[in-house]
């Protein structure tokens, strides 16, 4: 085996080991050859070459998020290290671990005229939780940066930085290395329970006849069945679930704009949902409509559970449990009674009703993204990894029911279209499963560099949604059909995915209508020897008005 002839290389390199970090994404520099060196010659890491360092950073993010344990990134100086600064937003605003190991020049080379070098100490100060600036020379002190950063990844649920100065040559090599680090035992911080707060907790939801418990982002599986039984079994409880909350339950309701949508302007019944008590966990909340409504007709309190952090997202926050939602039940639980109330019963009620006008108003709708998403969503098979882009994709996604199989995903951190494929991809490569990513245009073309990846599975399948530009601004309020709505918001364009398939050895086939998207789905799933891309044609001028009239057609139950 060969080792960096650099000591400080040798030290990142053991304690990564130590820390039991196994998957690293590398891109091709020199500065960062030692790393590259150290790495790709020890067979305890599992490397992976992608050239574009943004999508390297998502390819990475994707697959912590899947693992739940830190990934490696690996850069050479200069702006290759800017590149990351989007999926390091979206890991520290989704908690996901992620180790940003960085080359740099030495800090008596910065600011003199050397080229790709900028400031890299700190660099990313507003969105790390950490950042380790080594030193050469210095061997505890880098040892001790190390660790902590790597403790910090994974305590803190969050990326940080470890920035490496490495002076020329790079690439000389040793058999043996230098003395080894020095290794110290992490012991995780115990945590009091918060005994007062849960038994207050406790008084005040027996007391409540009206309480709604709100999920957003949640790994699948975390919480143990038998508490959600007891949720739904709750007459006084109803719980709302989003596309990536990743529960599933025949009380549950996974369609929260259906509900909130109709009675949007109907102060009797919105009054009627109100919730004394709510109950929130998990991340970012996808639905505007239960955001706006939760501001404006606030429930007396508000109790949030995450093991790091509490946003006051609807301007009410009573308490922050700092626990995981199945501890945190596994603790209330016994004193938890049934409540006597009609709230679940009337909005099941509800519920019912909505789904029927749902099915009903597909009956009649033209061929448009509102008709393809349930197509689509009918033939995803149960168990598969599925993975949406932002803006509308997420957004309709949020009008159908996910398969308890299913396991969703989705880059809800800053929402932002940057990284979605990457992302999906990584999260496929980690977790050794078939995946499907549901994408539109915009967000496919923009992250187009995902595909430059030579790791991409072969049961990787993406059904590409092309509606010819920003569809999402067409439904928002604004002057549509003019040039320059139509140049600077909806960005109209004439692209296909066809000749990125071909250039990337990815199978490619197209459908336009009902029966072509029908045909097309039949075998897409079948087993094949490359990825597959479905790309989608839809109307671009008619989607808009297809969803607002979905929505208009479910409010006709207070007009009939």
């Amino acid at each position: 085996m060969i080792y960096p002839k650099i000591p400080l290389a040798q030290t990142v390199l053991q304690l990564c080991r130590a820390k039991n970090i196994t998957e690293v994404v590398i891109s091709p520099g020199s500065r960062n050859a030692p790393l590259t060196i150290g790495f790709t010659h020890d067979e305890f890491f599992n490397c992976y070459s992608i050239i574009d360092e943004r999508c390297a950073a998502f390819f990475a993010m994707g697959m912590a998020q899947w693992t739940r344990r830190p990934a490696a990134l690996v850069c050479t100086s200069g702006s290759a290290l800017l590149n990351y600064y989007p999926a390091v937003c979206e890991a520290f605003y989704s908690d996901i671990p992620l180790v940003v190991i960085s080359a740099d020049r030495p800090a008596d080379k910065i600011d003199i005229g050397d080229g790709q070098t900028i400031r890299q100490q700190n660099v990313f100060a507003n969105h790390i939780l950490y950042s380790a600036n080594l030193r050469e020379g210095d061997k505890a002190y880098n040892e001790e940066q190390v660790q902590k950063a790597i403790h910090t990844a994974v305590t803190g649920k969050g990326p940080v930085h470890i920035n490496v100065p490495f002076e020329e040559p790079l690439y000389e090599v040793v058999e043996t290395p230098e003395a080894p680090a020095v290794i110290w035992e992490s012991k995780p911080e115990k945590k009091e329970a918060d005994k007062d707060s849960m038994d207050t907790f406790v008084k005040r939801w027996n007391q409540a006849r009206r309480k709604m418990v709100l999920v957003g982002v949640n790994h699948p599986g975390d919480i143990p069945g038998k508490y959600l039984d007891m949720l739904a079994d709750d007459p006084s409880v109803i719980v709302f679930t989003e596309t990536t909350s990743n529960l599933f339950h025949s009380k549950f309701f996974p369609g929260i704009d259906k509900i909130v949508a109709p009675v949007e302007k109907i102060e009797e019944e919105l009054q009627k949902l109100q919730p004394e008590l709510l109950l929130t966990f998990g991340g970012m909340i996808v639905s505007k409509k239960i955001k706006a409504f939760l501001r404006k007709y606030t429930p007396e309190w508000h109790y949030h559970i995450d093991t790091k952090k509490a946003y006051d997202t609807f301007f009410g926050l009573t308490h922050h449990f700092l626990s995981s939602p199945a501890h945190f039940f596994s603790e209330v639980a016994p004193g938890l009674e049934k409540g006597e109330s009609d709230y679940q019963s009337y909005w099941q009620d509800a519920r019912v009703r909505r789904e029927e006008k749902h099915d009903s108003y597909l009956k009649t709708i033209p061929f448009s993204d509102f008709k393809v998403y349930d197509r689509v969503f009918r033939a995803i098979p149960e168990e598969q990894l599925v993975h949406f882009s932002n803006s509308a994709t997420i957004r309709y996604s949020q009008l159908f029911a996910m398969r308890p199989g299913w396991q969703v995903y989705c880059n809800r951190g800053t929402s932002g279209i940057d990284g979605s494929t990457s992302t999906a991809i990584g999260a496929s490569v980690a977790g050794k499963v078939p995946a499907t990513f549901i994408t539109g245009d915009l967000s496919f073309f923009y992250d187009s560099n995902a595909l430059w990846n030579k790791h991409i599975r072969k049961d990787f399948r993406i059904i590409l949604i092309n509606n010819g530009g920003g569809g999402i601004f067409r439904i928002l309020p604004g002057h549509k059909n003019t040039p320059n709505f139509d140049t600077y918001f909806e960005t109209i364009h004439g692209l296909t995915a066809e000749h990125l398939c071909k250039m990337y050895g990815i199978d490619y086939v197209t459908a336009d209508d009902e029966n072509s998207l029908k045909d097309r789905l039949t075998g897409f799933y079948a087993a094949s020897d490359r990825p597959k891309l479905l790309e989608v044609f839809t109307p671009r001028t008619i989607n808009d008005g297809v969803l607002i009239d979905y929505f208009k057609h479910l409010t006709d139950d207070f007009s009939e």
